[in-house]
């Protein structure tokens, strides 16, 4: 291999990366601090054409191939033991044209490039909740932050990708060229190609009213069925996810409440300023906050609001499910775990309803189109130690709400979990799915991720 990786080098001036490299525990190491995967090769891609190149490398040597943007899978699909990773982050273009409100991004940025490239123009798009997280692993599941009860998802503000295809063509992938592609990749994940660019469409959002407020967790129940019957006949203006967690120790929150488990929301409210007070106060109504910080903020600010909270290298275990209907069921449920078992786990109800809504279930491969929120159970901790203490965490949540939910999971809120699970994440799509997926990659060349078998 040592002759042909020094050609491919030669070839394309990548930067390549082995194990003995000095780098390569580095280049390995991905945001989940719980995988540990070996690979052969890290191919760290300048271009559309490194891409091409690596594919059919790749190819060639019957190797393995993982596609890495941001390095935030949940079960390390950013990587593959024993092969080769197309790493994506040094391309790392933006041009925003603000006449259009469009913006074209390289597979490499993160959020928090983005947002701060468009925010120069008091535009934004529809992304997560990390800034650190890539858009390509994002976008490509369907994508769903603040902005989605007022924008839709990140996919419903996908205008056009440019992909490299499993036979090493890059094509152009729009509502008019290559429709079927541009279909499935908004939510059918990494499966038919390496996307090398995006184009999105972006909206006038500059600075946003946020933060947290908290309830004691014992006020979980009466504030859970306020919330489920509260949120769906707000404004899409007002965004608000339902969270539990425990108070992390350092600004803004108070010593006093440092350790102490909650639950509360965290809001984004894009507005009339003057009319947010009265949302806010039909909140205290419920029950007495024992906390609350919001501000005005740049949009930017809060999507790097948990950026410290979670920084790369900690064990992370996700589970996920769509949510229709939140029965009081299913919330007896959630107050039997809400103390979370350590100081970073936590469990979130992001909205998925409003502006998410008006597509219908066929119109794009992300399915669950009458979700009214996407469910995560996240075990988080630094410690090694801790590892199974927050996976049966997770796992005990997931199993006594999962029989109250949809059935299926946004594709990044999943750990490998098998076919079942991908098939009902994507319900009545998945057959459609299966026919583009035999007509851009039939070998299924590219498998490391969330997989849609070729029919």
């Amino acid at each position: 291999m040592e002759t042909v990786t020094s050609d491919l080098k030669h070839n394309l001036n990548l930067e390549l990366i082995r194990p003995g490299d000095a780098t390569y525990d580095e280049e390995r190491s991905i945001y989940n601090g719980m995988i540990d995967k070996r690979p052969a090769l890290i191919a760290k891609c300048k271009s559309a054409d490194d891409v091409i190149e690596a594919v059919k490398y790749a190819k060639d040597k019957k190797m393995e191939v993982s596609i890495r943007s941001g390095g935030h899978s949940g079960p390390g699909l950013a990587l593959v033991d024993d092969g080769l990773v197309i790493d994506l982050s040094p391309m790392k273009g933006i041009l925003i044209d603000a006449e259009n409100r469009t913006a074209c991004v390289e597979a490499g940025c993160t959020w928090g490039e983005v947002d701060t490239a468009t925010h120069d123009y008091g535009l934004a798009t529809v992304s997560g909740v990390i800034s650190t997280t890539g858009v390509g692993g994002l976008t490509l599941g369907g994508g769903h932050g603040y902005l989605t009860r007022k924008y839709g998802l990140t996919i419903d503000n996908l205008i056009s990708a440019n992909v490299v295809l499993a036979d090493g063509k890059l094509v152009h992938a729009d509502e008019k060229e290559n429709a079927d592609l541009y279909w499935a990749l908004r939510g059918g994940g990494g499966n038919f190609g390496v996307v090398t660019s995006f184009e999105y469409r972006l909206h006038p959002v500059k600075n946003v009213i946020a933060g947290p407020l908290f309830w004691p967790i014992d006020q979980l129940e009466i504030t859970m069925k306020w919330y489920r019957d509260w949120l769906p006949e707000m404004p899409d203006d007002v965004y608000a996810f339902y969270l539990v967690a425990e108070v992390a120790a350092g600004d803004p929150f108070p010593e006093e409440i440092h350790g102490k488990k909650v639950c509360g929301l965290l809001w984004c409210y894009t507005g009339p300023g003057d009319q947010f007070e009265g949302f806010v106060q039909q909140a205290r109504d419920v029950a007495e906050p024992l906390f609350e910080f919001t501000v005005e903020m740049p949009y930017p600010a809060l999507q790097s609001m948990f950026d410290a909270l979670y920084p790369k290298g900690h064990q992370w275990y996700w589970k996920g499910d769509f949510v229709k209907d939140l029965s009081d069921e299913a919330i007896q449920e959630h107050k039997k775990f809400a103390e979370v078992p350590t100081s970073q786990s936590t469990m979130h109800l992001y909205p998925v309803d409003g502006a998410a809504h008006e597509a219908g279930s066929d119109e794009t491969a992300w399915n669950k189109r009458d979700a009214w929120w996407s469910m995560v159970i996240v075990g988080v901790d630094p410690d090694p130690e801790n590892t199974e203490k927050i996976k049966t965490w997770a796992r005990d949540y997931w199993k006594a709400v999962h029989p109250h939910t949809l059935g299926g999971s946004y594709i990044n809120f999943m750990m490998e979990e098998g076919q079942d699970r991908v098939e009902a994440s994507y319900g009545d799509n998945y057959k459609r799915l299966q026919k583009v997926k035999a007509k851009y990659d039939p070998e299924n060349f590219f498998h490391i991720n969330q997989n849609i078998r070729p029919e």
